[in-house]
């Protein structure tokens, strides 16, 4: 039989064995196993690092790493042990480890960046605008019947691809991150006010950062109090931590708190489910199996995973395939959507084309059942969330594409003009992507363009 373009196999989850790191060589089950170990011992600094991998990794990597945290670093360093384990998970050096998928997203270094397009010249700290559309402190309504809720700004670990570098986490010498102003409870008390006011949304995705860092009697009060308003029928719980800290979501306390607010929901109508973002198979492992199933079986309706296409990392049909079958056939995650990796600053090493996504979603077509097989999508400024094939023009040669809307947020509300449905919102290719005669355009007339892209009439 002439073989498939991808073959399955099927492949049993496996923990990674920490002891193969020296730092960890006398760290026991029931310590990895505690959500308090790992957060007490998540890797801050080149120092901390170091300390876990010892001799195994040679020092340019270090001075590799210094080199990033000084010059393009947009988030500081932050890895739970949990997810820096994922990395080599076989036989570590220092090749194995540069070459590592998680490694690249979760510790970039200086030779990683582009060195002709470390950044798109549109390239923007807030990309998505989602600050612009706050309706109250961390409340952002870019849909008409959805509303995006930021707790906090602090997360388990910082991915280096992070939408939200404007906000999230500690500032690092290139970016100064904006802060949070009010106190928790009143953000909170904020943000149920207008959604008691608005009875048009009734979809929140409650995030942050990441909920996993809010002290759960406080996320489950915030819950509850949503629960309360009978509008609201669908709320989303974002977590990095299904993946990197799945010692959270396994803590008693965290667990007896989720069936408490699974069963209210269920009483209520309402559809609660878990959003995580694993982006390689490796970080699939038996204790994040764990962690979904005690979600589901507690009464949680669905865990839901939101990827990032990232060049080096998830960027082929195999990558994606491999993952997508140990989500969906080894973990209970349902694939859900990949994103096209964000418009922010020094990210043009990880960014793809559109037409690359678009090659993509049709290479992993017909092998996961269809529930199972996840969109791939672009994140549009000022647009929003868009599959890959909806674009209404595409110059490839300048990787400029053109998309629409058919809705308003909430900048747009207030405003006069009646033809935002009628626009067409540009998004940019990667310069390296193009053919020679497209980079040579932006090579040339980069520096004379306004800092913000055209939008153009349909």
């Amino acid at each position: 039989m002439v073989p498939q373009p991808y073959e399955y196999r099927r492949r049993e989850l496996v923990e990674p064995d920490w002891t193969r790191f020296p730092g960890w060589r006398g760290v026991t089950r029931a310590e990895w196993e505690s959500a308090q170990w790992q957060r007490a011992h998540c890797v801050k600094n080149i120092a901390q690092l170091r300390a876990v991998l010892g001799d195994l990794v040679d020092e340019r990597f270090y001075e590799d790493l210094a080199a990033d945290q000084e010059r393009f670093a947009t988030m500081s360093m932050l890895v739970p042990p949990q997810m820096l384990n994922t990395m080599v998970p076989s036989r570590v050096d220092t090749d194995a480890f540069y070459a590592d998928p998680v490694r690249r997203y979760m510790i970039p270094v200086a030779s990683d960046r582009r060195t002709d397009w470390p950044s798109h010249p549109y390239a923007t700290r807030d990309s998505l605008h989602e600050h612009d559309m706050w309706v109250a402190e961390g409340l952002t309504h870019r849909y008409p019947t959805k509303v995006l809720a930021e707790l906090l700004s602090t997360c388990p670990q910082y991915c280096g691809h992070c939408t939200r570098m404007d906000l999230v986490g500690n500032s690092t010498a290139t970016v100064a991150k904006l802060r949070l102003a009010l106190k928790p409870a009143d953000r909170y008390d904020a943000h149920i006010a207008y959604l008691q006011s608005h009875p048009g949304v009734r979809d929140v995705v409650v995030s942050g950062g990441d909920v996993a860092n809010v002290p759960w009697r406080q996320l489950e009060s915030y819950l509850m109090r949503l629960l309360s308003i009978e509008t609201i029928r669908d709320i989303r719980l974002a977590t990095k931590a299904l993946a990197a800290l799945p010692q959270h979501w396994l803590a008693p306390e965290v667990v007896e708190g989720l069936e408490r607010v699974a069963r209210t929901a269920a009483r209520r109508g309402v559809n609660l489910a878990i959003h995580t973002h694993i982006n390689h198979v490796q970080s699939v492992t038996p204790l994040v199996a764990r962690a979904a199933q005690t979600a589901l079986e507690v009464g949680v309706r669905d865990v839901r995973n939101q990827g990032v296409l990232l060049r080096g990392v998830n960027a082929t049909a195999s990558d994606l395939l491999d993952l997508c079958f140990a989500l969906q056939g080894e973990a209970n995650i349902l694939p859900y959507y990949f994103y096209m990796c964000d418009m922010i600053p020094n990210a043009e090493h990880w960014r793809v084309s559109v037409a690359h996504a678009q090659a993509l979603q049709h290479d992993i077509m017909g092998y996961l059942p269809g529930y199972a097989t996840p969109r791939i999508v672009c994140d549009v400024p000022y647009v929003g969330k868009r599959w890959v094939h909806m674009v209404a023009a595409y110059d490839r040669e300048l990787g400029i594409s053109y998309w629409t809307k058919n809705y308003r947020t909430s900048l747009e509300s207030s405003l006069d003009d009646a033809d935002v449905e009628g626009r067409r919102y540009p998004y940019y290719d990667p310069i390296d992507t193009l053919p020679p005669s497209g980079q040579a355009w932006w090579r040339t007339s980069s520096s004379t363009r306004a800092s913000e892209p055209a939008i153009v009439p349909a």
